[in-house]
């Protein structure tokens, strides 16, 4: 069979590297031909190679399942939750929450641009009891945020991706005060798009190579708010400025990557990707939920820490709580749990 051509970024352990597109000698390598095991080959090849062939017949399974798992176990948790209530139990009180939560943010939109700070009670109260809602029955409040309609502001879509980062860190077996900050994060990390012009944002063809640059800089007006607001935890508006930054460096505004990208941060910045995907427009590119985990997963260990990836497609499933779904019957229906 042909050798593949791919780029050293696109390398996976298990994948046998046949050839480089340079002499073998002209690298440390020994052996012409191997199979990618550890972080100290991937790094080499990355520094002498741009692209290199591999042969698809002689993927090493054992080792590239090893490095998947290695990858999952980094990023999981180790808190057991139960589900104390069944979805239909928890959906009013997971209604009551997210309209509550939806007005705390709205209260947000209409007043961050005047004071240049946050009602911290308010809005740590909204999360917490959106924490509290997903501890007890994840689905109920996945299944609301995706029925509920949204609204044309700014932060219009706050409150789903709260949701999404809550119910993905259940699913990762986090404690319940990193839920309460990832539930924190969704709320507050894009706060910094309200000192933008919303003609801007709203805008439904392709931005400008100035408006593009103008968007950059609301994770820095974020981390300004956050920091001018009392009340937060000191370490927040650090948080807050991850969620576009990405696992091969190239996201902004600093550029992290790897390890240096704080998990609660790169799970921000998964999530978000997520939700510019299939969110419609003029916020996404209205793909449907596979589609975009499609590319979510082609860009793991790339734009994206490997074992999220993993771990975020096994956590929204086949089909996502919320998709509507015909059936063999013909009849419509929509997935309320997993």
């Amino acid at each position: 069979m042909a050798y593949r051509e791919i780029s050293v970024d696109e390398l996976r352990f298990g994948m046998y590297v046949a050839k480089l597109d340079r002499p073998w000698t002209d690298t440390p390598f020994m052996f012409q031909g191997f199979v990618l095991q550890n972080e100290k080959q991937l790094e080499t090849l990355k520094k002498f190679c741009k692209k290199v062939f591999v042969d698809p017949e002689k993927v090493d399974r054992k080792t590239e399942e090893e490095a998947v798992a290695r990858a999952v176990a980094a990023v999981r948790g180790k808190t057991v939750y139960q589900e104390v209530a069944s979805v239909e139990a928890e959906l009013p009180r997971a209604e009551r929450v997210y309209q509550r939560s939806t007005v705390v943010v709205a209260e947000i939109a209409r007043t961050v641009p005047a004071k240049g700070t946050i009602d911290t009670e308010r809005t740590q109260q909204a999360s917490q009891q959106i924490t509290e809602s997903v501890v007890r029955n994840p689905d109920a409040m996945t299944l609301l945020s995706k029925m509920q309609e949204k609204g044309s502001d700014v932060l219009s879509r706050a409150v789903e991706v709260s949701v999404m980062m809550t119910v993905f860190g259940r699913f990762l077996q986090y404690s319940e005060e990193q839920l309460h900050t990832l539930s924190m994060l969704g709320l507050l990390q894009d706060v910094g798009k309200l000192r933008l012009p919303a003609p801007m944002l709203k805008k439904t063809s392709s931005w400008l190579a100035q408006e593009q640059e103008l968007f950059k800089t609301h994770v820095n007006h974020s981390v300004e708010i956050l920091s001018k607001t009392s009340g937060l935890p000191p370490d927040f508006p650090g948080l807050a400025s991850l969620h576009h930054e990405r696992y091969d460096g190239t996201g902004y505004p600093r550029g992290l990557r790897g390890n240096a990208i704080n998990l609660l941060g790169a799970i921000a910045g998964l999530v978000d990707a997520y939700d510019m995907l299939v969110a419609p427009p003029p916020w996404g590119e209205n793909m449907t939920p596979s589609t975009a985990l499609g590319v979510l997963y082609r860009n793991r260990g790339e734009k994206f820490t490997p074992g999220l990836v993993e771990q975020f497609i096994q956590c929204m499933g086949a089909f996502p709580v919320g998709s509507v779904i015909e059936m063999q019957t013909g009849e419509i229906g929509v997935v309320i749990s997993q």
